[in-house]
């Protein structure tokens, strides 16, 4: 059980990961690209990455709890 909990996290997170770098590759493709400068997240790009923060931390807590038992 704690397995199948771990590989579905494991399929979210990289799913979330993929979907975060094709948005910023979109905009560098478009001219949107500020040379590196800092940019602020908004709307979606900014809920995925707190979703993906938060299902990293839970995979964390999965590993660690299956090093318990």
């Amino acid at each position: 059980m704690l397995a199948l909990a771990q590989i579905s996290v494991s399929i979210i997170i990289i799913a979330l990961i993929l979907l975060q770098k094709k948005s910023s590759g979109m905009g560098a493709m478009m001219g949107g690209e500020n040379g590196g400068a800092y940019q602020t997240r908004r709307g979606l790009e900014k809920l995925l990455y707190y979703a993906t923060i938060l299902l990293i931390v839970v995979f964390a807590g999965l590993a660690l709890l299956g090093l318990l038992l």
